[in-house]
């Protein structure tokens, strides 16, 4: 029989996690995360990563399996969740994976891209960069060299701009123009599902969710890891907006509204790429569960 990746996707705060566990508990299946926030255990308020509770509920893989300190890139999660995906498919025709990470969502569903070897010392320039005139002397570099790419990935991260920068600098050509070769073929099938919602819905769910992270003491969890913020993984809304407020640089209120505002920002990004995939099925978020398992068992049984 064919095998099955359902693929979750959707803005942040839009209910991808309840959804993931419905579905696997439908399909008596089991989650892949491909979350990059989720895959560190030190960061679990500011993540939104699954509770215990619903852990418990359903098995998940690549939740707090990694330390703010490990590198980890999305090439490494790649190798490891296709081959976890080859372990699981032994016993299930169907497999969840979910997460609003667009990069490694791809990886999985698609593969990655292939991108020619630059000169190292690019990357050294431009973290230097970084350092002496801010992330924002990067994002107008991007803009000029690469506007497709400046659109479309998380431009408040500065690796990901870094990246993208040192490509376009040292092959000459624009980082857009390396994607969606001729990849890997996967062995499974993939249906991708997507949550959405209208924009204010949106932000609303969003503004109470940084509420909800702030009672659930999101402020004692930053201030816990004040020592390594200088870690890339820790360079994410959320944590940055509060290590700003410790630093004296700004009001608690203040780093609550930036971390929303941030938030805001992150989920629009998130839908501009994800909507690239024409062929996701799209459900507004208040859909009623069966009528999604509906949809998706059609959709298997048509391909």
């Amino acid at each position: 029989m064919t095998k099955f990746l359902i693929s979750i996707v959707g803005p942040t705060a839009i209910g991808k996690t309840a959804l993931s566990i419905q579905l696997a508990n439908h399909f008596k299946t089991e989650i892949i995360s491909a979350d990059s926030r989720q895959f560190f255990k030190e960061m679990q308020i500011g993540t939104a990563a699954p509770t215990l509770e619903e852990l418990n509920q359903a098995k998940h893989h690549f939740i707090h399996h990694k330390s703010i300190e490990d590198e980890y890139s999305v090439g490494t999660f790649e190798k490891e969740a296709t081959k976890k995906l080859e372990e699981l498919f032994e016993n299930h025709d169907v497999v969840i994976m979910v997460g609003g990470s667009g990069l490694y969502v791809d990886a999985i569903t698609k593969g990655l891209d292939y991108f020619p070897d630059v000169d190292k010392s690019i990357r050294e320039q431009l973290n230097n960069q970084l350092l002496k005139q801010g992330i924002e002397s990067l994002q107008e570099q991007l803009k000029l060299l690469d506007k497709t790419t400046y659109n479309t990935i998380a431009i408040d991260n500065p690796q990901r701009v870094i990246r993208a920068l040192e490509v376009c600098i040292g092959t000459g050509k624009p980082y857009s123009s390396f994607l969606n070769k001729e990849k890997n073929n996967r062995f499974f099938n993939t249906l991708t599902v997507g949550l959405t919602a209208e924009r204010p819905v949106i932000y609303s769910r969003i503004n109470e969710r940084v509420d909800i992270m702030m009672k659930d003491g999101l402020l004692n969890e930053v201030k816990g890891l004040i020592n390594y913020s200088d870690l890339n993984a820790l360079n994410t809304v959320g944590y940055k907006e509060l290590f700003a407020y410790f630093n004296g640089e700004s009001t608690l209120d203040f780093a609550i509204s930036e971390i929303k505002k941030n938030s805001r920002r992150f989920a629009k990004r998130q839908l501009t790429w994800f909507k690239r995939n024409e062929n996701t099925l799209w459900f507004d978020y208040q859909t009623r569960i069966d009528t999604i398992i509906k949809k998706i068992s059609d959709a298997i049984k048509n391909t």
